[in-house]
């Protein structure tokens, strides 16, 4: 008995010490959460549903909900337009999403309880991704790995770059907007200058396959990858390392200092959490019951997660 005792005690010392840890807030969202962005203390979500909410994580409520009109499918149904992509900036709401036209997409800007759309299937434009670079530009990816800046007062773009022969994944801004890094299926993440499109530097010889998403953070850049490589940059030297997964690794995100990094590693949903100086582990975060779609840090201990279903779930480290 004392033996089976000692055996019992050393392995919920080993429990203890993984740190695993369970989600603080539970948000049950309209659809399912295809894009998160944080702004403040409100969650800007966008949904499977044609819906961007707020989410006010604070108070503990939604906030504000904005609702596009449906498209229709190939069948010719009507269906409502996923959002792929949802951000703030200064009272502007920004929503791309699903036009149901040939592949092409739907560039939508809220502001003062009236929604504007930017882009239409008659501008043809497949779009993935956008997100706000200050309140009148808007960062664009293209299937294609082209990326653009939009101005909104001219509604024409700037520029627009090719980065790479492949397909795009994602993309990420830095903390301050003026570097923006793009992955795609190839494993090479391209840094760019935002202000004029140039590249700065590929990063390349980490990830060997598609990259899903990426993060940037005070020149620190990281990659989720098909590859079950989790990738992490120094941009300044362009020298990398990787954490090993178990699976796919669909999502990926830095703290706001870059001390942290956040890799979904395994089959199971877990959120795993590393010191990025030493890539020693700090927490899983366990509790996502489908398929990550969205990691978004607060600070150094708070961030949130969203998976393929309805719910987004918000951690503490500590």
């Amino acid at each position: 008995m004392l033996k089976i005792a000692v055996v019992l005690f050393w392995a919920s010392i080993a429990l203890f010490a993984q740190n695993i840890l369970s989600p603080v807030l539970q948000i049950e969202v309209n659809g399912t959460a295809k894009d998160l962005t944080l702004h403040k203390n409100h969650l800007v979500i966008g949904t499977d549903t044609g819906r961007l909410q707020v989410y006010d994580y604070i108070s503990k409520k939604f906030v504000k909900e904005v609702k596009i009109p449906d498209i229709k499918d190939f069948t010719g149904e009507t269906v409502p337009a996923a959002v792929f992509s949802a951000d703030y900036c200064e009272g502007r709401y920004l929503l791309l999403s699903d036009s149901g036209e040939g592949g092409y997409s739907n560039l939508w800007l809220h502001e003062n309880n009236q929604t504007t759309q930017l882009i239409s299937p008659k501008d043809k434009k497949p779009l993935i991704k956008a997100r706000f670079v200050d309140k009148d530009h808007i960062m664009l990816s293209y299937l294609s790995n082209e990326a653009a800046l939009y101005e909104i007062s001219s509604k024409k773009e700037l520029y627009r770059e090719q980065l790479t022969p492949s397909k795009f994944s994602d993309f990420a801004l830095n903390e301050d907007h003026t570097k923006a890094a793009f992955g795609c299926e190839s494993g090479v993440i391209s840094v760019i200058d935002v202000k004029n499109g140039k590249l700065i530097k590929n990063l390349e010889g980490i990830n060997k396959d598609n990259v899903y998403k990426v993060d940037i953070k005070k020149d620190i850049v990281v990659g989720a990858g098909q590859d079950r490589r989790g990738s992490i940059y120094n941009l300044k030297t362009g020298k990398g390392d990787f954490i090993q997964g178990s699976f796919l690794i669909y999502a990926t995100a830095l703290s706001p200092d870059a001390d942290n990094v956040a890799f979904s590693m395994d089959e199971q949903n877990n959120i795993s959490v590393y010191k990025v100086a030493t890539k020693e582990k700090i927490a899983t975060l366990h509790g996502q019951k489908s398929t990550l779609n969205a990691i978004v840090f607060k600070d150094e201990t708070t961030l949130f997660s969203a998976s393929d279903d309805s719910t987004v779930l918000m951690w503490k480290l500590n």
